[in-house]
């Protein structure tokens, strides 16, 4: 039976490509600021273009960081995209100016130090063993990133031998930083899987196959 996936509006683009994308993988699409839709749907996708703190106001207008608290505090899946991925973080910092994420994970979304920016164009991804994400891709994969700042630290510790540690996958550009985690039910990109043709159809199907 076809997963039921929702694609989160809150007022911050490519929602109609990320609906496009994922309904390439066989599933059932719907692109909504409801709460009780986003909270019942077999996934849920945070997508994300702009600055950080401008999507962190649309996220709370919808009580988006409430959908994802209490679809992660249940175990059911959520996917960010770019932005959709940094505000899952603490905080970031932009021109100087610090805000607060929805704090699933620590760390800090920072200015990229590199010697063009914005980092715009096709990069391989370096991911670890055992990534279900990235299955069946090869080594040498690109996937589209456009962005001027990111994860350049991951910073969370797992102590406890029962809990798994996340999965990070890096890129570089200028340096390393983080390019894709997978954290139980908390998956995430920089890239955009939606505008990565076969790769990121690929990768969007692996993630919906985990639905």
């Amino acid at each position: 039976m076809a997963k039921n996936v929702v694609v989160l509006d809150y007022g911050s683009g490519n929602l109609r490509s990320a609906q496009r994308a994922v309904e390439r993988t066989g599933a059932n699409v719907t692109v909504t600021s409801d709460f009780q839709q986003a909270l019942d749907a077999d996934g849920l996708l945070v997508p994300g273009v702009g600055a950080f703190e401008a999507c962190m106001r649309g996220l709370k207008a919808v009580r988006g960081e409430q959908v994802i608290g209490r679809r992660l505090a249940g175990g059911r899946p959520v996917l960010g995209i770019c932005v959709g991925m940094q505000i899952l973080f603490e905080r970031g910092v932009e021109h100087g100016v610090e805000s607060a994420g929805c704090d699933e994970w620590p760390g800090t979304v920072e200015p990229l130090q590199a010697p063009v920016i914005p980092h715009m164009g096709w990069n391989t991804v370096d991911a670890p063993a055992g990534s279900r994400l990235f299955a069946g891709l090869d080594q040498d994969t690109r996937f589209y990133f456009v962005h001027s700042y990111a994860v350049r630290r991951w910073e969370l510790e797992v102590h406890s031998a029962r809990l798994h540690a996340p999965l990070v996958s890096w890129t570089t550009h200028g340096e390393p930083f983080v390019a894709a985690v997978e954290n139980g039910p908390l998956w995430a990109t920089q890239f955009h899987p939606e505008k990565s043709g076969d790769a990121g159809a690929a990768l969007l199907t692996n993630w919906v196959n985990t639905l």
